[in-house]
């Protein structure tokens, strides 16, 4: 506390350092003077201090104002993204026009938000028409490959199932934002959520001839469905592309979901950022298919939905991905 009341008296000093060397300037001319005039001593003495007094009166009360100056500019910094009616009142004619050029950066700055934000909205709503009406093309070409069924029909319906799986990404990906308008935390069965993120990918596990591990789990978790689905979607997806041969096993241990391949691993350099925006690793250089976009998404969904995710490999071993499904902080109504 004293050291902040020191910092404070400096930047007072600091502040006003010309009136101060001025005052000690006319003491020093008017003691010159009246030593010059032969004058006797008291009488200079006298004028000093009196004036010294006067002076000390006045900085004492401009301090003051200044301390509670800085308090209002300080506070203000707080809101002053939001509203400058916090600012203090102008003190004179530089001050008034420091606070209307701020008051022309604040509309501005406000007017450029708005246009941002208008153009980002018409963008999500562009792309959200778009996904969706990509859907129906991609529902007839299903009918159309399922009418006749041979070797090369089946390799178009798993392009089919990946490009289906891209533009649900891109939806939860603009929905992502705004995921909190849209969440509806119940108590779901966890092997229903499962189940459908199995039967998501059932074709690419017979395709890729991976075996499933996997048993009831029998265990009902309050969280979002579509939600959760879309981030066990997105696990299953990411470790049946990078597995080749083996199993992917799914188990519940306490609280965790732990879903576990026997794919070609993460390297130990690459693991701290695997969750960051946009990071693809030595794996996504090497194979030309990641975007650095899923696994941040998972993290981002599974944040929100007051769950955590952790993840566990070695090359050459297998990946190992932990969603501790422990909510926090979330009231059932």
């Amino acid at each position: 506390m004293n050291n902040h009341k020191e910092n404070l008296f400096l930047l007072y000093l600091h502040k006003n350092w010309k009136s101060i060397t001025l005052f000690f300037l006319f003491v020093l001319c008017f003691t010159i003077v009246f030593s010059l005039s032969h004058q006797p001593l008291d009488p200079i003495l006298y004028s000093i201090l009196l004036c010294s007094y006067i002076v000390f009166v006045f900085f004492v009360v401009d301090f003051l104002k200044f301390i509670k100056q800085y308090k209002k500019l300080k506070n203000a910094k707080k809101t002053i993204m939001v509203q400058l009616d916090q600012l203090p009142t102008p003190k004179n004619a530089i001050e008034r026009k420091y606070q209307e050029l701020l008051q022309i950066l604040y509309k501005n700055k406000n007017e450029l938000t708005v246009q941002a934000d208008n153009k980002q909205k018409d963008l999500v709503d562009y792309f959200t028409q778009w996904t969706h009406q990509i859907k129906t093309p991609i529902a007839a070409m299903r009918l159309l490959l399922q009418s006749e069924q041979n070797e090369q029909t089946t390799e178009l319906e798993l392009e089919l199932i990946k490009i289906e799986q891209y533009v649900e990404f891109v939806l939860q990906y603009l929905r992502l934002e705004d995921m909190s308008n849209d969440l509806v935390f119940k108590k779901y069965e966890l092997d229903e959520i499962i189940k459908q993120a199995i039967r998501k990918n059932a074709k690419m596990f017979i395709r890729k001839k991976i075996s499933l591990n996997y048993s009831d789990i029998n265990r009902t978790v309050l969280t979002d469905e579509k939600w959760l689905l879309f981030v066990i979607e997105q696990i299953l997806s990411n470790a049946l592309k990078y597995t080749k041969e083996g199993s992917i096993s799914i188990h519940m241990k306490n609280e965790q979901l732990i879903i576990e391949d026997t794919g070609i691993g993460i390297q130990a350099e690459d693991l701290p950022r695997v969750f960051e925006k946009g990071f693809t690793g030595f794996n996504g250089r090497a194979f030309k298919q990641s975007t650095g976009i899923g696994l941040y998404l998972c993290k981002q969904i599974v944040t929100k939905l007051s769950h955590d995710i952790t993840i566990e490999s070695e090359v050459g071993i297998g990946t190992k991905i932990i969603i501790d499904l422990e909510t926090k902080e979330i009231g059932v109504e």
